[in-house]
Protein backbone atom coordinates (compact mmCIF):
# COMPACT_ATOMS: atom_id res chain seq x y z
CA UNK A 1 0.00 0.00 0.00
CA UNK A 2 1.57 3.08 -1.17
CA UNK A 3 -1.02 5.46 -0.71
CA UNK A 4 -3.95 6.30 1.96
CA UNK A 5 -6.36 8.89 1.64
CA UNK A 6 -8.01 9.91 5.27
CA UNK A 7 -11.31 11.91 4.66
CA UNK A 8 -11.87 13.74 7.87
CA UNK A 9 -9.42 16.33 9.25
CA UNK A 10 -10.77 15.57 12.92
CA UNK A 11 -9.71 13.52 15.98
CA UNK A 12 -10.26 10.37 14.60
CA UNK A 13 -8.16 11.18 11.29
CA UNK A 14 -5.66 12.71 12.80
CA UNK A 15 -4.77 9.79 15.50
CA UNK A 16 -5.51 7.74 12.58
CA UNK A 17 -2.61 9.58 10.56
CA UNK A 18 -0.06 9.03 13.82
CA UNK A 19 -1.66 5.04 14.53
CA UNK A 20 -0.44 4.52 10.70
CA UNK A 21 2.85 6.11 11.51
CA UNK A 22 3.22 4.44 14.78
CA UNK A 23 3.02 1.09 13.10
CA UNK A 24 5.58 1.73 10.59
CA UNK A 25 3.50 3.02 7.39
CA UNK A 26 6.28 5.47 5.30
CA UNK A 27 3.80 5.66 2.47
CA UNK A 28 2.10 9.07 1.32
CA UNK A 29 -1.03 9.70 3.11
CA UNK A 30 -3.32 12.77 2.14
CA UNK A 31 -5.77 13.99 4.33
CA UNK A 32 -9.03 15.36 3.32
CA UNK A 33 -10.77 18.13 5.57
CA UNK A 34 -14.42 20.07 4.26
CA UNK A 35 -13.42 22.95 7.18
CA UNK A 36 -10.17 24.99 6.43
CA UNK A 37 -9.28 24.10 9.86
CA UNK A 38 -5.97 21.73 10.90
CA UNK A 39 -7.38 19.29 13.14
CA UNK A 40 -8.44 20.67 16.78
CA UNK A 41 -10.13 19.55 19.72
CA UNK A 42 -14.03 20.01 20.03
CA UNK A 43 -14.60 19.23 23.74
CA UNK A 44 -13.80 22.71 24.79
CA UNK A 45 -15.93 24.18 22.15
CA UNK A 46 -18.60 24.83 24.05
CA UNK A 47 -17.16 25.29 27.42
CA UNK A 48 -13.64 27.35 27.34
CA UNK A 49 -13.97 28.78 24.16
CA UNK A 50 -17.65 29.13 24.14
CA UNK A 51 -16.54 31.72 26.99
CA UNK A 52 -14.07 33.66 25.75
CA UNK A 53 -11.16 32.20 27.91
CA UNK A 54 -9.27 31.13 25.25
CA UNK A 55 -9.01 31.09 21.46
CA UNK A 56 -8.36 28.89 18.73
CA UNK A 57 -4.90 28.83 19.22
CA UNK A 58 -5.51 26.86 22.41
CA UNK A 59 -8.21 24.22 20.29
CA UNK A 60 -4.79 22.92 18.27
CA UNK A 61 -4.44 18.68 18.02
CA UNK A 62 -0.98 18.98 16.44
CA UNK A 63 1.50 21.68 15.50
CA UNK A 64 4.05 22.41 12.39
CA UNK A 65 6.63 20.41 14.25
CA UNK A 66 4.57 17.04 14.20
CA UNK A 67 2.92 17.48 10.77
CA UNK A 68 6.38 18.03 9.63
CA UNK A 69 7.51 14.56 10.79
CA UNK A 70 4.17 13.04 10.29
CA UNK A 71 4.73 13.93 6.53
CA UNK A 72 0.87 14.50 5.82
CA UNK A 73 -0.40 16.34 2.36
CA UNK A 74 -3.34 18.25 3.32
CA UNK A 75 -6.27 18.93 1.14
CA UNK A 76 -8.16 21.52 3.75
CA UNK A 77 -11.69 23.34 2.36
CA UNK A 78 -11.84 20.39 0.24
CA UNK A 79 -15.45 17.93 0.66
CA UNK A 80 -15.31 14.53 -0.36
CA UNK A 81 -18.14 13.84 -2.90
CA UNK A 82 -17.82 10.10 -4.04
CA UNK A 83 -15.88 7.09 -3.27
CA UNK A 84 -14.90 4.58 -6.40
CA UNK A 85 -13.59 1.61 -4.56
CA UNK A 86 -12.93 0.20 -8.51
CA UNK A 87 -11.01 3.51 -9.35
CA UNK A 88 -9.55 3.86 -6.04
CA UNK A 89 -10.45 7.08 -6.07
CA UNK A 90 -12.18 10.17 -4.07
CA UNK A 91 -13.75 12.84 -5.85
CA UNK A 92 -13.77 16.45 -4.31
CA UNK A 93 -15.52 19.26 -4.57
CA UNK A 94 -13.42 20.87 -6.95
CA UNK A 95 -13.03 18.19 -9.64
CA UNK A 96 -10.13 16.32 -8.39
CA UNK A 97 -9.57 13.05 -8.42
CA UNK A 98 -7.29 11.30 -5.65
CA UNK A 99 -5.86 7.92 -6.09
CA UNK A 100 -5.13 6.31 -3.22
CA UNK A 101 -4.85 2.62 -2.27
CA UNK A 102 -6.56 2.94 1.28
CA UNK A 103 -9.00 4.94 2.36
CA UNK A 104 -9.98 6.00 6.11
CA UNK A 105 -13.30 7.46 6.08
CA UNK A 106 -13.64 9.80 8.99
CA UNK A 107 -16.54 12.48 7.98
CA UNK A 108 -17.68 12.30 11.87
CA UNK A 109 -21.19 13.76 11.76
CA UNK A 110 -23.32 17.23 11.19
CA UNK A 111 -25.66 18.35 13.87
CA UNK A 112 -29.52 18.08 12.83
CA UNK A 113 -31.37 20.90 12.25
CA UNK A 114 -34.78 22.51 13.03
CA UNK A 115 -37.20 22.72 9.62
CA UNK A 116 -38.03 26.33 9.06
CA UNK A 117 -34.62 28.03 10.57
CA UNK A 118 -32.27 28.34 7.35
CA UNK A 119 -31.47 32.21 7.11
CA UNK A 120 -32.98 33.09 10.66
CA UNK A 121 -30.89 34.92 12.45
CA UNK A 122 -29.69 34.00 15.79
CA UNK A 123 -30.20 30.86 15.50
CA UNK A 124 -27.01 27.65 15.75
CA UNK A 125 -25.67 24.14 16.06
CA UNK A 126 -22.78 23.52 17.39
CA UNK A 127 -20.29 21.33 15.91
CA UNK A 128 -17.69 23.00 14.35
CA UNK A 129 -15.32 25.81 15.28
CA UNK A 130 -17.03 28.35 12.88
CA UNK A 131 -20.64 27.29 14.77
CA UNK A 132 -18.54 28.32 17.71
CA UNK A 133 -16.89 31.35 16.36
CA UNK A 134 -20.52 32.48 15.34
CA UNK A 135 -22.01 31.64 18.48
CA UNK A 136 -19.33 33.03 20.84
CA UNK A 137 -19.68 36.59 18.78
CA UNK A 138 -23.33 36.63 20.29
CA UNK A 139 -23.36 35.31 23.52
CA UNK A 140 -20.53 38.04 24.49
CA UNK A 141 -22.55 40.76 22.75
CA UNK A 142 -24.85 40.46 25.82
CA UNK A 143 -28.10 39.49 23.79
CA UNK A 144 -29.81 38.71 27.27
CA UNK A 145 -32.67 35.98 25.93
CA UNK A 146 -30.99 32.59 25.05
CA UNK A 147 -33.18 29.31 24.42
CA UNK A 148 -31.18 26.08 24.31
CA UNK A 149 -33.18 23.41 22.32
CA UNK A 150 -32.37 19.79 23.65
CA UNK A 151 -30.75 18.88 26.89
CA UNK A 152 -27.60 16.38 25.67
CA UNK A 153 -24.25 17.09 27.08
CA UNK A 154 -23.56 19.52 24.54
CA UNK A 155 -27.04 21.56 25.00
CA UNK A 156 -26.36 21.17 28.57
CA UNK A 157 -22.75 22.62 28.54
CA UNK A 158 -23.80 25.66 25.90
CA UNK A 159 -26.59 26.16 28.40
CA UNK A 160 -24.04 26.26 31.50
CA UNK A 161 -21.70 28.42 29.56
CA UNK A 162 -24.22 31.17 28.60
CA UNK A 163 -25.42 31.05 32.48
CA UNK A 164 -21.72 31.65 33.58
CA UNK A 165 -22.03 34.26 30.74
CA UNK A 166 -24.56 36.09 32.64
CA UNK A 167 -27.46 35.58 30.41
CA UNK A 168 -31.10 34.41 31.03
CA UNK A 169 -31.32 30.31 29.65
CA UNK A 170 -34.22 28.45 29.11
CA UNK A 171 -34.21 24.47 28.29
CA UNK A 172 -36.25 22.83 26.61
CA UNK A 173 -36.12 19.35 26.32
CA UNK A 174 -38.83 16.51 24.35
CA UNK A 175 -37.64 14.20 26.64
CA UNK A 176 -39.82 13.69 30.05
CA UNK A 177 -36.29 13.13 31.78
CA UNK A 178 -33.35 14.53 30.03
CA UNK A 179 -30.61 12.04 29.32
CA UNK A 180 -32.28 9.23 30.59
CA UNK A 181 -30.95 6.89 27.32
CA UNK A 182 -27.66 7.78 28.71
CA UNK A 183 -27.42 7.66 32.44
CA UNK A 184 -31.27 6.21 33.13
CA UNK A 185 -33.83 7.56 34.71
CA UNK A 186 -32.97 8.06 38.24
CA UNK A 187 -29.24 9.55 37.30
CA UNK A 188 -30.88 11.71 34.56
CA UNK A 189 -33.05 13.39 37.15
CA UNK A 190 -30.05 14.28 39.25
CA UNK A 191 -27.50 15.86 36.36
CA UNK A 192 -30.36 17.36 34.76
CA UNK A 193 -31.34 19.18 37.80
CA UNK A 194 -27.65 21.09 37.72
CA UNK A 195 -30.02 23.24 35.69
CA UNK A 196 -32.35 24.19 38.57
CA UNK A 197 -29.66 24.56 40.28
CA UNK A 198 -28.00 27.42 39.12
CA UNK A 199 -31.61 29.36 38.45
CA UNK A 200 -31.56 28.22 34.45
CA UNK A 201 -34.94 26.85 33.35
CA UNK A 202 -35.51 23.45 32.39
CA UNK A 203 -38.91 22.18 30.47
CA UNK A 204 -39.33 19.06 29.59
CA UNK A 205 -41.52 16.78 28.12
CA UNK A 206 -42.65 19.44 25.25
CA UNK A 207 -40.90 19.65 22.29
CA UNK A 208 -41.20 22.95 19.26
CA UNK A 209 -43.62 23.78 16.99
CA UNK A 210 -41.56 26.88 15.28
CA UNK A 211 -39.40 29.32 16.14
CA UNK A 212 -40.79 32.76 15.76
CA UNK A 213 -39.39 35.80 13.95
CA UNK A 214 -38.40 37.70 10.55
CA UNK A 215 -35.09 37.94 9.81
CA UNK A 216 -34.38 36.81 13.11
CA UNK A 217 -35.49 35.19 16.07
CA UNK A 218 -37.81 36.49 18.56
CA UNK A 219 -39.38 33.42 20.22
CA UNK A 220 -39.67 29.66 20.41
CA UNK A 221 -43.00 27.90 19.74
CA UNK A 222 -43.61 24.69 21.84
CA UNK A 223 -46.13 22.05 20.98
CA UNK A 224 -47.83 22.78 23.66
CA UNK A 225 -48.25 26.80 22.50
CA UNK A 226 -46.04 28.35 24.82
CA UNK A 227 -44.12 31.10 23.44
CA UNK A 228 -40.29 31.16 24.83
CA UNK A 229 -39.16 35.03 24.00
CA UNK A 230 -35.21 34.43 22.48
CA UNK A 231 -32.59 36.61 20.94
CA UNK A 232 -30.16 33.37 20.77
CA UNK A 233 -31.32 29.83 19.94
CA UNK A 234 -29.22 26.72 20.03
CA UNK A 235 -30.38 23.74 18.56
CA UNK A 236 -28.52 20.36 20.08
CA UNK A 237 -31.08 17.62 18.39
CA UNK A 238 -28.35 15.16 17.79
CA UNK A 239 -26.54 14.48 15.00
CA UNK A 240 -26.50 13.07 11.69
CA UNK A 241 -23.46 10.71 10.43
CA UNK A 242 -21.92 11.90 7.26
CA UNK A 243 -22.30 9.39 4.73
CA UNK A 244 -24.25 10.90 1.61
CA UNK A 245 -20.72 10.57 -0.13
CA UNK A 246 -20.70 7.47 0.16
CA UNK A 247 -23.42 6.19 -1.78
CA UNK A 248 -23.04 3.88 -5.01
CA UNK A 249 -19.44 3.29 -3.63
CA UNK A 250 -21.20 -0.15 -2.13
CA UNK A 251 -19.52 0.62 1.54
CA UNK A 252 -22.54 -0.25 3.94
CA UNK A 253 -24.21 2.86 5.41
CA UNK A 254 -26.80 2.51 8.22
CA UNK A 255 -26.75 4.93 11.09
CA UNK A 256 -23.24 5.86 9.91
CA UNK A 257 -21.21 3.62 7.76
CA UNK A 258 -21.07 -0.44 9.08
CA UNK A 259 -17.84 -1.93 10.14
CA UNK A 260 -16.84 -5.35 11.97
CA UNK A 261 -14.84 -4.74 15.20
CA UNK A 262 -11.34 -4.32 13.65
CA UNK A 263 -13.36 -0.94 11.38
CA UNK A 264 -13.30 -2.57 8.31
CA UNK A 265 -16.19 -1.72 6.04
CA UNK A 266 -16.05 -5.13 4.34
CA UNK A 267 -14.87 -2.86 0.71
CA UNK A 268 -11.25 -4.05 0.97
CA UNK A 269 -9.19 -1.44 1.65
CA UNK A 270 -11.56 1.27 3.24
CA UNK A 271 -11.98 1.35 6.89
CA UNK A 272 -14.18 3.91 9.04
CA UNK A 273 -13.34 5.75 12.28
CA UNK A 274 -14.50 8.28 15.18
CA UNK A 275 -18.26 9.52 14.77
CA UNK A 276 -19.18 8.14 11.92
CA UNK A 277 -18.16 4.39 12.37
CA UNK A 278 -21.19 2.06 13.60
CA UNK A 279 -19.21 -1.00 15.02
CA UNK A 280 -19.71 -3.58 17.42
CA UNK A 281 -18.30 -3.12 20.84
CA UNK A 282 -16.18 -5.26 22.72
CA UNK A 283 -17.40 -3.91 26.02
CA UNK A 284 -21.02 -3.11 25.40
CA UNK A 285 -21.81 -5.78 23.29
CA UNK A 286 -23.66 -3.11 21.10
CA UNK A 287 -23.76 -2.49 17.57
CA UNK A 288 -23.71 1.18 17.43
CA UNK A 289 -21.82 4.53 16.73
CA UNK A 290 -20.02 5.89 19.97
CA UNK A 291 -19.24 9.57 19.71
CA UNK A 292 -16.55 9.74 22.46
CA UNK A 293 -13.10 11.80 22.48
CA UNK A 294 -11.88 8.36 23.68
CA UNK A 295 -13.49 6.34 21.35
CA UNK A 296 -12.42 8.24 18.34
CA UNK A 297 -8.38 8.01 19.59
CA UNK A 298 -8.58 4.45 20.38
CA UNK A 299 -10.26 2.78 17.12
CA UNK A 300 -8.05 4.66 14.99
CA UNK A 301 -5.36 2.11 16.40
CA UNK A 302 -7.84 -0.75 15.53
CA UNK A 303 -8.71 0.73 12.16
CA UNK A 304 -4.83 1.43 11.01
CA UNK A 305 -3.68 -2.08 11.70
CA UNK A 306 -6.92 -3.46 9.98
CA UNK A 307 -5.98 -1.07 7.02
CA UNK A 308 -1.96 -2.43 7.20
CA UNK A 309 -2.41 -5.98 7.25
CA UNK A 310 -5.50 -6.39 5.53
CA UNK A 311 -7.05 -8.20 7.96
CA UNK A 312 -9.69 -6.83 10.60
CA UNK A 313 -7.34 -6.19 13.93
CA UNK A 314 -8.97 -6.69 17.32
CA UNK A 315 -10.66 -3.94 19.17
CA UNK A 316 -9.37 -3.33 22.50
CA UNK A 317 -11.69 -4.64 25.47
CA UNK A 318 -12.10 -0.87 27.07
CA UNK A 319 -15.12 0.52 28.69
CA UNK A 320 -16.37 3.18 26.84
CA UNK A 321 -15.72 7.03 28.74
CA UNK A 322 -16.66 10.27 28.53
CA UNK A 323 -16.95 13.55 30.39
CA UNK A 324 -19.20 16.66 30.72
CA UNK A 325 -18.41 20.08 32.23
CA UNK A 326 -21.47 21.36 33.37
CA UNK A 327 -22.08 24.13 36.01
CA UNK A 328 -18.78 23.58 37.18
CA UNK A 329 -19.42 19.80 38.25
CA UNK A 330 -17.47 17.66 35.72
CA UNK A 331 -19.68 14.74 34.80
CA UNK A 332 -17.51 11.46 34.18
CA UNK A 333 -19.54 8.28 32.70
CA UNK A 334 -17.52 4.55 31.65
CA UNK A 335 -19.23 1.22 30.86
CA UNK A 336 -22.53 0.90 29.30
CA UNK A 337 -26.03 1.77 31.39
CA UNK A 338 -27.91 -1.16 29.96
CA UNK A 339 -31.52 -1.78 30.02
CA UNK A 340 -32.11 -3.47 33.92
CA UNK A 341 -28.93 -1.83 34.70
CA UNK A 342 -29.72 -0.21 38.35
CA UNK A 343 -27.28 2.86 39.90
CA UNK A 344 -26.33 2.75 43.60
CA UNK A 345 -24.29 5.85 45.15
CA UNK A 346 -20.97 4.21 46.57
CA UNK A 347 -19.01 7.21 47.79
CA UNK A 348 -20.49 11.04 48.70
CA UNK A 349 -24.17 11.66 48.28
CA UNK A 350 -25.94 12.91 45.38
CA UNK A 351 -27.29 16.28 48.24
CA UNK A 352 -24.00 17.71 47.53
CA UNK A 353 -23.68 17.01 43.72
CA UNK A 354 -20.39 15.27 44.71
CA UNK A 355 -20.57 10.85 44.17
CA UNK A 356 -20.06 8.06 42.60
CA UNK A 357 -22.84 5.21 41.73
CA UNK A 358 -22.08 2.17 40.40
CA UNK A 359 -24.24 0.56 37.84
CA UNK A 360 -24.47 -3.01 38.40
CA UNK A 361 -26.56 -5.35 36.51
CA UNK A 362 -27.58 -8.82 37.99
CA UNK A 363 -25.02 -8.16 40.69
CA UNK A 364 -22.43 -7.29 38.27
CA UNK A 365 -20.70 -3.50 37.73
CA UNK A 366 -21.17 -2.51 34.31
CA UNK A 367 -20.78 0.97 34.65
CA UNK A 368 -19.86 4.03 36.89
CA UNK A 369 -21.08 7.47 37.14
CA UNK A 370 -19.27 10.44 38.77
CA UNK A 371 -19.81 14.20 39.60
CA UNK A 372 -16.40 15.73 40.89
CA UNK A 373 -15.07 12.38 42.54
CA UNK A 374 -12.36 11.70 39.39
CA UNK A 375 -10.18 9.63 41.89
CA UNK A 376 -12.23 7.41 42.79
CA UNK A 377 -14.15 7.22 39.36
CA UNK A 378 -11.06 6.24 37.91
CA UNK A 379 -10.77 3.21 40.65
CA UNK A 380 -13.54 1.89 40.25
CA UNK A 381 -14.10 2.04 36.43
CA UNK A 382 -11.31 -0.43 36.06
CA UNK A 383 -13.60 -2.95 38.03
CA UNK A 384 -16.46 -2.65 35.39
CA UNK A 385 -17.36 -6.02 33.55
CA UNK A 386 -17.83 -6.47 29.54
CA UNK A 387 -21.60 -6.99 29.07
CA UNK A 388 -20.96 -10.86 27.70
CA UNK A 389 -19.52 -11.67 31.34
CA UNK A 390 -21.95 -9.88 32.72
CA UNK A 391 -24.68 -11.85 31.17
CA UNK A 392 -22.44 -14.77 32.01
CA UNK A 393 -22.40 -14.48 35.43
Amino acid sequence: MRSITVVGASLAGLSTVRALRAEGYDGEIVVVGEERHTPYDRPPLSKDFLKGDIDADALALGDADEYEALDVQWLLGERALRLDPVARTVTLTGGRHVRTDGVVVATGANPRTLPGTDGLAGVHTLRTLDDAQALRAELLDGLPRVVVIGAGFVGAEVASTAHRLGLHVTVVEALDVPLERQLGREMGLVCSSLHTDHGVRLLCGTGVAALVGEGRVTGVRLADGRLLPADIVVVGVGVRPNTDWLAGSGVQVDDGVVCDTGCSTGIPGVVAVGDVARCPNPFTGRHARIEHWSNATEQAKTAARTLLTGVSAAAPLTAPYFWSDQYQVRIQVAGHVAPGAVPEVVEGDVDSRTFTAVYRREGTPVAVLSLNQPKFFNRLRRTLVPAAAAVVS
